[in-house]
């Protein structure tokens, strides 16, 4: 007999298979070599990766004459099915499209333990079985496992007698993940006339197409998983604008809508143009009116997508607003609890204002600049439902009359020259949800009234420039230290909006109405202020506290503070004594007490021109022109009393 050509290793850069023709030779040569082997001769054709297979099968003590599949136990058997479900599942339809070719056949995917997790065609190996070489023998999986290469195996080079009778060549391919690890084995099994090198080639491909698939999809996973993480909504559609993906924030703001086979356009109803149409574009406010939801207004963006489509981004506005508001830090610091004094004109407004706080009811808070007004706003609202939402403040005195409007309602992408690119929200939209405290109420202009009457009555509101309104949800506590009933007579302020705001009215008393509360008031500035400058508390003397609480205090509680503030910073030892107080507060009091005794002309003149000063927020201009008298007397009037104008431009109590 000629010598036949010899087998090579895969490893061996050349490589062939014997052609279909000398397959009965070449099963007589691999019996012949393994006679040779078991009878410890060297074999005369093997190729040298099948004899240290056999070697170490021999070594094991593997009985080649016995054949049985062995398998792990069943709960083990169904955790490691369940572990490489995903394997199984993008194997499955490859490896019967595989078989189309080879239909005598056999195919079979293990995990990179050996265990059988799937099969198709004929000659089957069972689910579960285990087939690395310690268990089976050289077969030609064990032989991929070990080698973790492209590897094929002929029926005479298995370690088992039955595979060897079965005269079917192997050809096994490793299954990799995105890393390189191996993950799987992909096993054709096929006749002898089925089988040659493209054979190898075909296991090959198919392999590596389950690796990719695997990759894939893990890819699409892992995308899928940022999506649903993302706290904005994304949505994918098409050029016909059917919706292609939509993760789970936009599914939760549109809950309810049923994207299948119905155009974005249609679905959502976009207010002032397509999402077909309009230009790509970021961060723009849109409103949406799907059919059976509340209108949505949400800042977008939309972007183009690799076919063709778009992928449209959405954050709700009242989410926008809520984190803006933490950033800002738009929140009540005062509770009732702070608010010092058992005067029992305070203790009424404060019972008064406790039952307040439990409606979401207009109150109009009145009183004197310095008595606190914003203090109760606070703790109205920190005693309320809504004490976990924004509470905004707003001094409706201390704006140009033209940005009223504006600071209120918000305005719509170009607006009016100047405006900010993609529009504003108003004071209103921020303090969505929470509690709008609008100070100084009277010195609105009529227009803005009109308006404000308008989101009181509709629960919206329409930005300057927008189409389309937008709801809200906020609790109004106005204040005013003017008589609006007077503003009304006189055709300054509306009085359909006067009756809508004085639902629960609320007077907070001047100081001069509770100077038994002066002595508590004092001590607690003290101690607050003596803690920041890190001082021991000087204690105030009778005699000095007695001038404190004959004043008249025409700043009320703030001007108390501001003295307490300039007694602290002079006060040289641990006593306050009369001599530390402001000069107008020196006077010495009569033998009957102040009270008895009539004010002078120049003290009512001088209490009046300070109250004037303070509600004007220290404006000596505007002052000046309240008074009646050119801004150079009013100067000389201060300097003549020591008075520094200055004290009255701090933020109220």
């Amino acid at each position: 007999m000629n010598q036949p050509l010899l087998l090579r290793d895969e490893s061996d850069a050349i490589f062939s298979l014997p052609e279909r023709a000398e397959a009965d030779s070449w099963d007589t040569l691999l019996w012949q070599s393994w006679q040779c082997f078991v009878q410890g001769e060297q074999p005369p054709t093997l190729r040298h990766s099948i004899l240290k297979s056999w070697q170490r099968s021999q070594q094991r003590a593997i009985d080649p004459h016995s054949f049985i599949y062995t398998a792990p136990p069943a709960s083990e058997l169904t955790a490691i099915l369940e572990h490489n479900a995903e394997l199984i599942l993008v194997a499955r339809s490859i490896m019967e499209n595989l078989l189309a070719y080879n239909p005598d056949g056999h195919i079979n995917l293990t995990d990179a333990q050996g265990v059988t997790l799937h099969f198709c065609g004929v000659d089957l190996t069972p689910v579960g079985s285990i087939l690395r070489e310690e268990v089976l023998g050289t077969n030609c999986t064990a032989r991929c496992l070990i080698e973790q290469r492209l590897v094929y195996v002929l029926s005479g080079e298995n370690w088992k007698i039955d595979l060897r009778k079965r005269r079917r060549q192997c050809a096994a391919a490793p299954v990799r993940d995105a890393s390189g690890k191996l993950i799987g084995v992909l096993t054709l099994t096929a006749t002898p006339e089925n089988f040659n090198a493209h054979t190898l080639g075909t296991v090959q491909a198919a392999a590596e197409a389950v690796g990719q698939q695997l990759t894939l999809r893990r890819l699409l996973a892992e995308q899928q998983s940022i999506l649903e993480t993302l706290n904005e909504g994304v949505i994918v559609y098409d050029k016909q604008g059917h919706i292609k993906t939509l993760n789970r924030y936009a599914r939760q703001i549109f809950s309810g809508l049923d994207p299948q086979d119905t155009p974005i356009d249609e679905l959502l109803k976009p207010q002032g143009g397509s999402l077909l149409t309009m230009p790509f574009c970021n961060d723009r406010e849109m409103q949406f009116m799907p059919d059976g939801l509340a209108p949505l207004s949400c800042l977008i963006s939309l972007m183009p997508a690799p076919d063709g489509g778009r992928v449209l981004s959405l954050r709700e506005n009242q989410r926008i607003r809520a984190i803006t508001r933490r950033v800002m830090g738009v929140s009540a610091s005062y509770t009732f609890e702070m608010i010092r004094g058992h005067a029992p004109r305070l203790h009424q407004a404060i019972q008064k204002a406790r039952a307040s706080s439990r409606t979401d009811s207009t109150v109009l808070l009145s009183g004197e600049s310095g008595t606190g007004k914003e203090l109760f706003a606070q703790a109205i609202h920190n005693a309320s439902p809504r004490q976990q939402e924004a509470f905004i403040a707003l001094n409706c005195g201390a704006l140009p009359r033209d940005l009223v409007q504006s600071e209120l309602f918000g305005y719509a992408d170009g607006a009016f020259t100047g405006s900010r690119r993609g529009g504003s929200a108003g004071k209103f939209e921020l303090a969505d949800g929470g509690t709008l405290f609008l100070d100084e109420i009277g010195e609105m202009p009529l227009e803005a009234q009109t308006s404000l009457l308008r989101v009181l009555q509709e629960g919206e509101v329409l930005r300057i420039g927008a189409a389309q309104p937008v709801k809200v949800n906020v609790r109004i506590i106005a204040a005013t230290h003017c008589n609006l009933l007077d503003a009304v007579e006189k055709g300054a302020f509306r009085r359909d909006l006067y009756y809508r705001l004085n639902v629960i009215s609320l007077e907070i008393p001047p100081l001069r109405n509770r100077r038994e509360d002066i002595p508590e008031l004092v001590n607690t500035f003290i101690q607050a202020l003596c803690a920041r400058l890190k001082r021991i508390p000087p204690v105030v003397t009778p005699d000095a506290m007695a001038g404190l609480q004959s004043w008249e205090w025409p700043g009320n509680v703030r001007e108390l503070e501001n003295v307490v503030e300039r007694m602290i910073n002079l006060c040289e030892g641990l006593e306050i004594t009369r001599a530390d107080l402001p000069e107008s507060l020196q006077a010495p009091l009569s033998e009957n007490g102040d009270e008895d005794m009539p004010p002078s002309l120049q003290n009512l003149e001088r209490t009046h021109i300070l109250r004037v000063i303070d509600e004007q927020q220290g404006n000596l201009r505007q002052s000046a022109q309240r008074l009646g008298i050119s801004r150079t007397a009013l100067y000389n009037k201060l300097n003549a009393w020591k008075i520094d104008y200055r004290a009255f431009r701090k933020s109220a109590l």
